[in-house]
Order: structure tokens, then sequence, then C-alpha cells
């Protein structure tokens, strides 16, 4: 829906295809970094965000036992961006937003219930074999984006590998109205313990109220039943905090972690990005981040070519420069982020969490690792990329 809005924007006519019947409602991401909420801000979205969501101005890395470690304010950036802070707004709200201004346009057209089952293509353009409301049907278009998730039919049309890795514990997100701001907490707190981190933060919700979301791992052998389970939910939770003993469960789900990019986000005239094209871990925000990324790059440079104004070679900077960030920048940082987290030798610990608490008292260095961790340094790089 991202890659729709931009390409509008920008007097490309697209034709959306979702295989669902009705939006999504499950959670999923919640966390915009800045220079996503400054590419939105143009079609109105972000003003949407704005009304709808949660502004998280600081962050924290804590310690099961020791409690805070250090704080990082988003305000250092304030320079730098009309937004230093973190918005929180579930990723479905964000989807319904974009999609009323997409389906408004005259460009664009959205349909539902509409599976791809294979894709072909030839110098012209591709052709879609879909299922359609229970019948196969056919589509031809000049270029298509596959932006059709971690398991991506489209990447898989192309026989494109995807490289990398799937973590062997599953990731257990616990939604609960409980309140841990009175404890302390930020409303994005990392909580570091070798035995079991906990990643918290605060979102929305439907009433109002407010919700926090806690991400644990598990063990990769406890049966996915047991995990999802509401009352042990809440004795886990009640583990980790005991004031929430009592709290309301509201949502569990369990889901797989992988690490991984495609080795090319181009084949001719088919295009990936978001999930399709790389798929990491969600400790620090960035997976939806990134795909919003891909998605107004992209859009840049398919409207170049679509408007005569460039040669389809430019469609190669656009693998070059986001395949690269995405293994150098959300790969490397992600994958960092959990490993700090379940660190399990005291010496390393002890050294790492003495090492943000200098970075988090000294401006500059401050500056510099926010600059990293809300994707402007990631963003710098990829634009240097010929």
């Amino acid at each position: 829906m991202a890659t729709a809005l931009f390409l509008i924007a920008r007097g490309v006519p697209v034709v959306v295809l979702e295989r669902g019947a009705t939006p999504h409602a499950d959670p999923r991401a919640a966390t915009y970094h800045p220079p996503s909420l400054e590419m939105l801000a143009p079609s109105g979205v972000t003003d949407d965000l704005h009304a709808a969501g949660i502004i998280a101005r600081t962050w924290q890395w804590r310690d099961r036992a020791a409690g805070l470690i250090a704080e990082f304010d988003l305000a250092l950036l304030r320079d730098l961006t009309p937004y230093p802070y973190r918005l929180q707004c579930e990723q479905h709200k964000l989807v319904a937003m974009m999609q009323r201004r997409v389906a408004a346009s005259p460009l664009a057209e959205i349909r539902l219930d509409c599976e791809v089952l294979d894709v072909a293509q030839d110098d012209t353009g591709v052709t879609l074999r879909l299922r359609e409301a229970g019948r196969e049907t056919s589509l031809r278009g000049d270029w298509l984006v596959g932006a059709d998730g971690g398991r991506s039919v489209v990447r898989k049309s192309q026989q494109i590998d995807f490289e990398g890795f799937t973590w062997p514990e599953r990731f257990l997100v616990i939604t609960t109205d409980f309140d841990f701001e009175p404890l302390g907490f930020a409303f994005s707190s990392y909580t570091m313990d070798p035995a079991e981190w906990t990643a918290t933060f605060k979102i929305p919700g439907d009433g109002g109220q407010g919700l926090w979301r806690c991400v644990f791992p598990t063990d990769p052998q406890a049966p996915e039943r047991e995990l999802l389970d509401f009352a042990l939910a809440a004795n886990r939770l009640a583990a980790f905090a005991p004031a929430s003993r009592g709290a309301r469960i509201v949502h569990t789900n369990l889901y797989a972690v992988h690490q991984r990019v495609a080795r090319r986000y181009r084949a001719g005239r088919v295009l990936l990005a978001g999930d399709a094209a790389h798929v990491n871990n969600p400790l620090g925000g960035m997976g939806l981040n990134f795909g919003l990324h891909d998605a107004h790059n992209l859009a840049d440079k398919l409207a170049e070519v679509w408007h005569g104004r460039a040669d389809a070679a430019l469609l190669d900077r656009y693998d070059r420069q986001r395949r690269a960030v995405a293994e150098q920048f959300l790969q490397a940082q992600t994958i960092a982020n959990k490993q700090t987290l379940e660190e399990s030798d005291p010496v390393r610990r002890v050294a790492r969490q003495q090492e943000m608490r200098a970075t988090a008292a000294d401006p500059a260095r401050a500056r510099a690792y926010l600059l990293r961790t809300a994707m402007f340094e990631g963003l710098r790089a990829a634009a240097a990329i010929e």
C-alpha cells in the first residue's frame, strides 16, 4: 500500500492486489522512526498517525535485575527532523490510512480477495495468473512490485534466493492492559537478561486507554498451545513484572523469526520490496520502517522510468542501494540488538552496559548512536551508492 501511495503521488497508475478479502487487524509492527514520518508527511498520513498514535521521545536499555541502564532522547535530533521521536501506532491502522488515499485516487485500483498464483514476464511486460473471488483470471502490466511478505510468491516465481537464517527460538508477544510507565519504563524499552530478555512498548489500542506489548523469547521445544495460553502468559508477565499480576491479557501471538535478504531485488520487470526482500527480528522496530523506505526509494526511480525521464537501468540502482543497506544496517543492527539483550557472559554484559551509560551521557556519542538506530545513517549510506 505504501508503494502504491508513493507511486500515485508521482503520477504513476497502479493496481494493488491483496490476497485477503478483508483488511488485516492482527497485531504486527507498531513503531515509526523519524525518516518514515517524513516520507509519509506529504500524503497527510503522518498527521493521521499523530492523531491515532503515541509519541515516544525516549527509549531505554534496561537490565532485568539492575533496572534502568541507559535512556536515549531523540530530541537530540531535533535540528535534523521535524519528528525527533518514535511514533507508535499499530500497522493495520497505517495500512487503512494509506488505503483510503489510494482508493480515492483515479490512478489506483485495489482488488481484494485476489491471490497471485504465478508470474511470467517478457521484454514488454508482466503477466500474472490470479485466483480472484474463487476463479482464475489473468492480469497484464508493465512492472510488478512484489511486496507480498516473507513467503513471497513473486520472489519465488523469479527463483530469487532468500539468503540468511532462522533463529531457533520463536518470539512470543503478549499484549496486556498493565501499565509499565509507573514502573519507570519508557514507552519503548529493551530489558537485558541471559535467560529471558524482554522488549516492552506501548501502543494506542482501540479503546483509547493504551495497551502494552511485551516480547519474550521461548523454548524451541515448548508446545504452541502452551505458549499462547492466556493464564500461562499472565504468569510469564508476572515473573517479569510482579505488579502486573491480575492484569488482563488481551492477546498472545507466536512467530518464527528470520534474518534473510533476497539475493537481488530486481529481476527484469519484477521488483521486490519490504518483507519480500528482507526479513529480520523486530528488536529495534526496523522492519516495517525499512519496507517503507524501500517503497519510497523504488517509487522515485520507477516514476522516472515510467514517465520516460530515465532508462530502466535506474532500477538496478534501487537494488544496489536497498540491498546493501539491508545487509549492512538492517540485519547487522537487529542481530546486534538481540545479541545484546541475551548476552550470557557477565563480563561482556557489564562492559556493554557501561558503554551504553557512557554513550547516553555524552550528547555527541548519543547523537551518533541515534542517527544509526533511528535509521538516518542507513538512508544516507544508500543515497551514496551509485
